[in-house]
Formats: structure tokens, C-alpha cells, sequence
């Protein structure tokens, strides 16, 4: 009877909670936005410095936060983090293995052009269920679906100059990405140090 109680209640028990990897998430999304975007804006003078960080932590470690963030039960981080994650890797993937055969740049501009068309449908919803979160993550999701809209209208019509403002917008994305992520690191921490995230917009359903 006591080796029976014992099985059913350790198949009932709810697996102990672990720490919050939004920051983790935020954090490597604007790091590897920031990267990308500093080219975009024609700011660096070297050559693909965002490629390897697009795979080891946009990609990797914004991956892993978002299977944390399943393990946590929370559907929206898991779902943002995962396909970001993926977004990264696949445009490394892009970038390393198939953009070198295309035979012009328009036909570069046009692949990616579709990828960031694609992503910014995805963004669109994510922005309005964002507006149950706090105010900074929906601030994340403005800011980007506002980069990926301007930079797949600069890719689809070769604009530079479209592109560089989808830069400068993406570093600003990034900004907002980053303080997301410092406010969950420290309001995380339990300490005398808070940063303001504000409200959501909208109350979530109970």
C-alpha cells in the first residue's frame, strides 16, 4: 500500500519551477540583433561578425531558453524564443551554405526579402498576444515587426538606404531587448534593485 501511495504521488507531483530564461532569451536575441543591425546601418568595416553569434547564442542559446520556457509552461516565451532561435540559424545557414551560389545580389535581396516577410507574419500575431505581457516585451515586439517590415521592403526593392534604416530601427530593437533583459536579470534577483517593465495592455483572460 505504501509502495503504491509512493508511485501515485510521484506521478502527480509538479516538477519544481527553474529559473526564468527570458533574460537568457532577450539577451541573446539582442546581442545578435545589435551584431546584424550595426551592419545594416553601414556602421562596421569588417566582414560577417554576426554570423558566428547568429549560430552559437541567437540561435543556440535562445533555443535552449525556449525549451526552458516549455518546461516553465509558458507557451508564449516558449514559442518567441524557439523561433528566433531558429530564425538565427537558419539565416547562418542561409548566409553560409546558400547564399554564395546565387548568381546576382537582387537574388540574395529577394531570398531575404521572403525570409524576413514570412518572420514579420509570425511577429504580427506575437506583437498583439504581446500586449498581455509587460509593456517592455511588447515594446520588443513593436520595435522588431517595425525592422523586419522596413528591411524585407528595402531587400524586395535592393533600397540600401531602406536597409539602413531597418539597421538603425534593429539597433533600436535591440536597446529595448537589452533592458528587457536586464530588468528580468535583476528583478529576478529578489534584491533592492528593480527596473520598471510596466503593465501589460491589455489584462489577460483569467
Amino acid at each position: 500500500m505504501a509502495v503504491a501511495d509512493e508511485r501515485s504521488t510521484a506521478a502527480t507531483a509538479t516538477p519544481a519551477p527553474i529559473a526564468d530564461p527570458a533574460p537568457l532569451g532577450l539577451a541573446a536575441f539582442a546581442l545578435t540583433t545589435f551584431l546584424l543591425s550595426a551592419k545594416n546601418a553601414d556602421w562596421t568595416r569588417g566582414t560577417d561578425a554576426w554570423l558566428g553569434y547568429a549560430f552559437a547564442y541567437g540561435g543556440l542559446c535562445q533555443l535552449l531558453a525556449g525549451m526552458w520556457e516549455f518546461r516553465n509552461r509558458n507557451v508564449f516565451g516558449a514559442t518567441a524564443f524557439s523561433t528566433y532561435g531558429g530564425f538565427w540559424i537558419g539565416l547562418g545557414l542561409y548566409v553560409q551554405f546558400v547564399a554564395g551560389h546565387a548568381k546576382s545580389p537582387a537574388e540574395v535581396g529577394n531570398d531575404l526579402g521572403w525570409i524576413l516577410l514570412a518572420f514579420a507574419i509570425f511577429n504580427t500575431y506575437m506583437l498583439l498576444w504581446s500586449t498581455q505581457m509587460n509593456t517592455a516585451v511588447f515594446g520588443v515586439f513593436l520595435t522588431l515587426e517595425l525592422t523586419e517590415i522596413i528591411l524585407f521592403l528595402g531587400n524586395f526593392s535592393s533600397s540600401s538606404g531602406t536597409v539602413k534604416l531597418g539597421g538603425y530601427v534593429g539597433v533600436l530593437t535591440a536597446l529595448v531587448a537589452w533592458y528587457a533583459s536586464a530588468a528580468g536579470v535583476v528583478n529576478g534577483m529578489g534584491g533592492g534593485l528593480a527596473l520598471p517593465v510596466g503593465g501589460p495592455l491589455l489584462r489577460p483572460r483569467r
